[in-house]
């Protein structure tokens, strides 16, 4: 083989490497921004935690199945179960706990561009937690984001769309995702499986949540039609599992270049929004995702969480 034939194919293979990332993130992108809407759609026919748990359950399960079955590998041991209880309490009961909740009173779109805003509270909170000095650029990048939320909040809050109480409590929910994020990321997991993690934070995470299921369970509340079924099985399939293997992937090849694919997510999630819940797109929106990726954009510049 000639040294122009070979060239030629590292060329050939750099080129589908990278349209590889590019599809796999954009399709990340999608589907992440794609589970606020889904949980309103589930919201119509069940209450928030009866979609939860079974989300959660499915999910974990197929994950486990995968990972141990299928794979082979390895159960957690010893202290391992008591960090993937930490880990799952705050990233499983916390934070998707109170988002579920949240969505009830605020917009599909809304839920997603919230969620983007997660890399600006996580540099915030490592600050702090670990005693850095606090940065100029992530003071700024979380007073545009800010600005941003309430931008895009505030017609939605005119028209029905959302509520103070509402948006209260899906900031507040951000921060057990990003708590959860920096313990995960300071934790000695020595070696286990990223799978065999995140399936039993996810069934522990649900297991959590079962007494606050039996203590509001309503019947009554409860249809187990086709909009509960299809949220459910979207939101455990493509977006408990898809998206965070697509995540995990982007990660690895390149941690700093993934995390600028969540610029798409409050793009996506508005599109989606607006097609499926016939919810507004205004100038206000426009400008509030604007803010939102220049914040994101200035704390992920250069930065290493």
């Amino acid at each position: 083989m000639s040294e122009r034939t070979k060239e030629l194919g590292l060329i050939s293979t750099s080129k589908f490497k990278e349209w590889k990332l590019v599809i796999v993130g954009i399709a990340f992108a999608f589907l992440w921004s794609s589970a606020s809407t889904a949980t309103k759609i589930g919201l119509t026919s069940a209450q928030p935690f009866v979609i939860s748990i079974f989300r959660f359950l499915i999910a974990g399960v197929i994950m486990l199945f995968v990972t141990h079955i299928v794979l082979q590998n390895r159960m957690p041991a010893k202290r391992e179960w008591i960090q993937i209880g930490i880990y799952g309490f705050l990233n499983i009961t916390f934070y998707l706990g109170l988002y579920v909740i949240a969505m009830q009173q605020v917009s599909a779109g809304l839920g997603s561009l919230a969620v983007a805003t997660n890399p600006v509270f996580i540099a915030m909170m490592s600050a702090f937690w670990f005693s850095h000095r606090i940065k100029f650029k992530n003071i700024l990048s979380l007073v545009l984001c800010f600005m941003g939320v309430i931008l895009a909040a505030y017609p939605l809050l005119q028209n029905s769309y959302a509520t103070p109480f509402g948006i209260l409590i899906l900031l507040v929910s951000m921060v057990g995702y990003s708590l959860g994020t920096i313990y995960y990321s300071r934790v000695n997991w020595n070696g286990l499986n990223i799978l065999t993690i995140n399936g039993w934070q996810t069934i522990f995470g649900g297991a959590f949540l079962s007494p606050v299921l039996w203590a509001t369970y309503r019947s009554d509340k409860n249809i187990f039609d086709i909009s509960f079924w299809t949220s459910v099985c979207w939101l455990a399939i493509p977006v408990s599992i898809g998206a965070v293997q697509f995540w995990l992937f982007l990660l690895k090849n390149n941690p700093i270049k993934a995390s600028y694919w969540l610029f798409l997510c409050p793009i996506f999630g508005f599109i989606i929004a607006h097609f499926m819940m016939k919810e507004p797109i205004s100038f206000y929106t426009v400008f509030g995702v604007a803010f939102v990726i220049c914040g994101l954009y200035i704390v992920q510049k250069k930065s290493k969480i």
